[in-house]
């Protein structure tokens, strides 16, 4: 019997896990954390998120989109990873989350909202959303860029105001023209 144990205790089958760290595969898909710095905004994440563990909240009051992760509800599938459109989501391979208090297990990142040209009030855009819109717009002809970004710049109010009024000024003329048509 002696012999037996003797071979077994070089033959370690068990791990002392909590006191030794162990090795992690690299395909580990762990927390996900989002850059700040990289983060636009946009809201892919969340919309691509199973178990909604990602929310985003726009607070006009304070003129700020909070994008926010509760990793007690995150099954780490790495959609949000995958869906962002600036890599701004890496998976890290940390998977120890346990604690006692809910509010750990919360990350939240703050961007600030662009402010309206006209009246100051928040857009519903990010700054960063709106410099991301800017470079991929580059692309067009220079007017259609313009009107474009002069539109994302607004806010609800003033778009309403401006871009209805001149709707209503484009569809009353086309009306306009249209009644006085020769007839074919």
């Amino acid at each position: 019997m002696r012999k037996y144990f003797e071979k077994t205790d070089r033959w370690v089958v068990t791990f002392r896990y909590p006191l030794e760290e162990l090795e992690k595969p690299y395909w580990l898909r762990g927390r996900p954390e989002i850059n700040p710095e990289l983060c636009i905004g946009c809201g892919a994440c969340a919309q691509a998120c199973p178990p909604n563990a990602i929310t985003v909240h726009t607070d006009m009051r304070e003129g700020l989109k909070r994008v926010r992760i509760f990793y007690g509800r995150c099954i780490y599938c790495g959609r949000c990873w995958e869906v962002c459109p600036e890599n701004a989501i890496v998976l890290t391979n940390d998977y120890e989350l346990a604690t006692d208090n809910k509010e750990d297990l919360v990350y939240e990142v703050l961007l600030p909202l662009q402010k309206c040209p006209v009246c100051g009030d928040c857009s519903e855009f990010t700054e960063r959303q709106v410099h991301r819109a800017e470079t991929l717009l580059s692309r067009l002809p220079a007017e259609r860029r313009e009107e474009i970004l002069r539109r994302m710049l607004l806010c609800r109010n003033c778009r309403r105001k401006i871009l209805g009024l001149e709707e209503f000024k484009n569809r009353r003329r086309d009306k306009y023209a249209y009644a006085h048509q020769a007839p074919s």
